[in-house]
């Protein structure tokens, strides 16, 4: 490996550390695609001061460019909709539940559904 690649590997290791974090996800993203358009930037142009410093205002502005889409597609109008859906299927799981436990009871009796009772069941 040569020395551009020795130094980009532990940054590109150090952000993937923090991509699952909610919190640093955009910063990191940033510093990721910056880096690497620097990078890029650097090995293409055979270390070009401007190329790099290029490359990396590049991979800035693409990360900031998909944070921009994201939040787009997050802000839908079918959200609502989308999100009372995932509602609805729960409440139906819970009624299917239901109806399957008090049909395994038969004619031994109701069931009885008591509060904070996880729903499994143990045999």
């Amino acid at each position: 490996m040569n020395k551009n690649t020795d130094q980009f590997v532990p940054l590109a290791c150090a952000v993937c550390l923090f991509t699952g974090c909610a919190a640093v996800t955009r910063t990191a993203t940033d510093v990721g695609l910056g880096a690497g358009g620097a990078a890029l930037g650097g090995v293409l142009s055979k270390g070009n001061p401007a190329a790099v410093a290029g490359g990396a205002v590049g991979g800035v502005l693409l990360g900031e460019g998909l944070h921009y889409a994201n939040g787009k597609q997050n802000d839908s109008p079918t959200r609502p909709a989308n999100d009372k859906g995932r509602s609805d299927a729960v409440k139906q799981q819970y009624w299917l539940y239901v109806s399957m436990q008090q049909a395994k009871a038969g004619s031994e009796g109701r069931v009885r559904l008591l509060p904070g009772a996880s729903a499994r069941t143990s045999h």
